[in-house]
């Protein structure tokens, strides 16, 4: 199975958990090989160059997958909209579509630069889609899903038991973030709070609703 992986902060849980239970150590080496961002990861996966990956919500639309992803309940802190002139972040598709949904006119960042932006500019200084996308619909948002083009089975019964709380991640590993990223060990620790990956009622819920708004988007 050809994996790809989403480097940022925000899936490290899953990744902890995931090298600990898949086998054998071969796909462990093709993980680590196949790390990009989300916008071409999600080109990988639509052209099967990959059998699976967290593809942005957008993307996933009709695609085989999980009830799993990358969900904000309330504010998610690394999909923010600078105020000034609109701008799109490379990196992303769904967030880029959700800025344009929240008519926020602003640059569009995404992932562990928008965490790091996050963390040292005052808080009125950005506007946090996910946090304006539950003010005003009362709901989760879904940033992506596990899909597959293949091996959903064994992808089903990996992330049954998954339990981010449980996911206990080594201090060498958010050290190494840390020191990549410029965010601090707190820091990432407490963005990990804001995030969960199950997908459930409420969260299909609010998936439903972005991909009908989404149609009056050009």
């Amino acid at each position: 199975m050809i994996f790809a992986k989403i480097d940022y902060i925000n899936l490290l849980p899953f990744h902890v958990y995931f090298k600990k239970n898949i086998k054998p150590a071969k796909l462990k080496a093709i993980v680590n090989s196949k790390k990009s961002y989300p916008a071409d990861i999600n080109k990988k996966f639509l052209s099967r160059k990959v059998d699976a990956a967290f593809i942005s919500s957008i993307k996933s639309k009709g695609q085989k997958s999980l009830d799993f992803g990358i969900i904000g309940k309330k504010e998610i802190l690394s999909v923010l909209s600078i105020p000034g002139d609109y701008k799109e972040d490379h990196e992303s598709n769904t967030s880029n579509l959700l800025a344009k949904i929240l008519q926020c006119e602003g640059q569009v960042l995404i992932g562990d630069k928008a965490l790091k932006y996050y963390v040292s500019h005052d808080k009125d200084s950005f506007v946090d889609l996910g946090k304006l996308w539950t003010k005003k619909h009362n709901l989760p948002f879904v940033f992506a899903r596990l899909c597959y083009n293949r091996h959903g089975d064994y992808l089903k019964r990996i992330t049954k038991n998954f339990n981010k709380r449980a996911v206990k991640i080594p201090q060498y590993i958010l050290k190494e973030y840390s020191q990549r990223t410029g965010i601090s060990v707190k820091d990432i620790q407490f963005y990990l709070t804001k995030l969960d990956y199950k997908i459930e009622k409420k969260e299909k819920k609010g998936l439903n609703l972005f991909f009908k708004l989404a149609k009056d988007i050009k």
